[in-house]
C-alpha cells in the first residue's frame, strides 16, 4: 500500500495539507491588499495631521503673546478627529498583522505534521510543482517578520505624531508611513512565487 506521504494532489481536487497551503496563499494575497488599502487611507490622515501641526507651529511663531485665536479650538478638534482616525486605521492594520502571524503558524503546523508522517526514510511530498512544504513556511515567516517590524514602527508614529513639534521629524514620520521601510521591495516577488506555486497564478 502506498504511503500517504507520497500522494501528490496536483489536480483541482486538493485535500488536506495541499488545500490548507493553497488557501493560506490566497489569504496572504487578500491580507496584503487590505493592508495597502488601510495604509493609503492612514497616510492621508497622517498627512493632514502633519499639515495641521506645521500650520499651527507657524501660527505660534507669528504670535508675540499667548493670545488664543478663534482658529485654535477648531484646529484642536480637527487634530483630535484625525488622530482618532489614524489610530483606528492602525488598529485595523495591527489585526491584519496578527492574522499574518496566524497564517505563518498554520504553515508551521503543516510542516510539523509532514515531519511526523514522513519520519525516517519516507520521502517528503511535493504538493504542487517544485516547492517543498517547508519553503511555504519559510516564505510566510519572512513576510510576516517584515510586517511585524513595520507595525512596531507605525505604533511609534501613532503615539508621537500629534505631540511632535519638530517639523523635520514630522516629515520623517510621514515618509516612514508611506514608504514602509521594513517591508522589502521583494515581498511582491515572494507572494507571486507562492501564488504561482499553488496554482493561483498560471505558470
Amino acid at each position: 500500500m502506498e504511503s500517504k506521504c507520497t500522494v501528490t494532489p496536483k489536480k483541482s481536487a486538493l485535500t488536506g495539507s495541499a488545500r490548507k497551503i493553497k488557501d493560506n496563499a490566497a489569504d496572504w494575497h487578500n491580507l496584503m491588499l487590505k493592508w495597502e488599502s488601510y495604509n493609503n487611507t492612514a497616510f492621508s490622515a497622517a498627512n493632514k495631521i502633519v499639515n495641521l501641526k506645521i500650520s499651527s507651529l507657524s501660527t505660534e511663531k507669528m504670535l508675540l503673546d499667548d493670545t488664543k485665536t478663534p482658529r485654535d479650538s477648531t484646529d484642536k478638534e480637527e487634530l483630535e478627529k484625525l488622530c482618532s482616525e489614524l489610530l483606528e486605521l492602525f488598529e485595523k492594520q495591527q489585526q491584519i498583522q496578527l492574522k499574518m502571524e496566524k497564517l505563518t503558524s498554520t504553515f508551521k503546523g503543516v510542516c510539523d505534521l509532514e515531519a511526523y508522517q514522513c519520519s525516517g526514510d519516507i520521502p517528503r511530498p511535493i504538493l504542487f510543482h517544485t516547492w517543498p512544504t517547508n519553503l511555504f513556511y519559510e516564505t510566510s515567516l519572512k513576510m510576516s517578520e517584515m510586517y511585524k517590524k513595520e507595525i512596531s514602527l507605525k505604533k511609534t508614529i501613532v503615539g508621537e505624531i500629534a505631540h511632535t513639534s519638530d517639523q523635520d521629524l514630522l516629515m520623517v514620520y510621514l515618509s516612514c508611513w508611506l514608504y514602509q521601510p521594513f517591508i522589502d521591495n521583494n515581498i511582491k516577488v515572494l507572494l507571486e512565487s507562492m501564488l504561482l506555486e499553488t496554482g493561483h497564478r498560471p505558470l
